[in-house]
């Protein structure tokens, strides 16, 4: 990986981390496209700039953070899922991880979804989020660990099934991100040091770029979604998915066809 992949990287994991469009499924495309996608750094590259989009939560939300201790405790039970099925499944979805056909299908279906959820669910104003709520939402969240899902539009649409608000439910979204990012991240981190996995200088240097592009454009792009989302919904994010989607599949397809030609 270079320096100009690494910034591209970024960029997508910024804008895509937040938006229900799925920063993996993005990040595996780019990165195929690249031909690093098979690379041991590149596979870590993914998960340790996530660092940078959890600081541009806490700070664009600092305030909130203080909140009383119910808050945290709502956060952990909606995280405890993520950790039993990520323990569990960690093998099979790192296999997931390098099949361009499961995001393509992943995006195109979830696609579907988007276009309907503002129907089925749009009107939703609620605002308190109870223990139960929490967990429910950590149990969609799980839905994420198939590249291509989207961890932010599962959540949220996990949210405004329980009757939250867009608003309220994209918010729980972004703060669930924060443990169950870096969660992901320290056990990755971990899984590498103990296979003896050792990063260079230059690589050192690649993650920190990695963390601040993104932490700047996920500042951005968080703030245009909340805003976005309150007054248009979900419709373009599903044209998106089902339009990237089928591209995805094309492209593989007929790059695979002229391969054996």
């Amino acid at each position: 990986m270079n320096t100009i992949q690494a910034i591209i990287l970024a960029i997508i994991e910024g804008i895509t981390e937040f938006l229900p469009v799925s920063s993996t499924g993005h990040m595996i495309i780019a990165s195929s496209f690249f031909g690093i996608a098979q690379d041991d750094f590149t596979k870590l590259f993914t998960i340790v700039i996530q660092l940078g989009t959890i600081l541009s939560v806490i700070v664009l939300y600092f305030k909130r953070f203080f909140q009383s201790i119910d808050f945290y405790f709502k956060l952990l039970v909606a995280f405890i899922p993520a950790v039993i099925f990520g323990l569990l499944l960690s093998d099979f979805i790192d296999g997931l991880l390098e099949n361009p056909i499961t995001v393509a299908v992943s995006l195109i279906i979830g696609g579907f979804l988007l276009l309907k959820v503002d129907d089925w669910f749009g009107n939703s104003e609620g605002t308190e989020i109870s223990y139960t709520t929490a967990f429910k939402i950590g149990l969609f969240q799980c839905l994420a660990m198939i590249p291509g899902v989207s961890r932010s539009g599962a959540s949220i649409v996990g949210g405004m099934t329980q009757k939250l608000s867009r608003t309220t439910a994209a918010e729980f979204s972004f703060f669930l991100a924060i443990p169950t990012m870096l969660g992901a991240t320290l056990k990755k981190s971990y899984d590498y040091y103990k296979a003896g996995f050792e990063l260079s200088q230059d690589q050192v240097n690649l993650l920190i770029i990695g963390n601040v592009v993104g932490f700047i454009v996920a500042l951005i792009a968080i703030k245009s979604f909340i805003g976005f989302l309150t007054k248009h919904g979900f419709k373009i994010f599903g044209f998106y998915r089902i339009v990237a989607g089928l591209a995805i599949l094309l492209i593989h397809f007929f790059v695979q066809k002229l391969t054996v030609i």
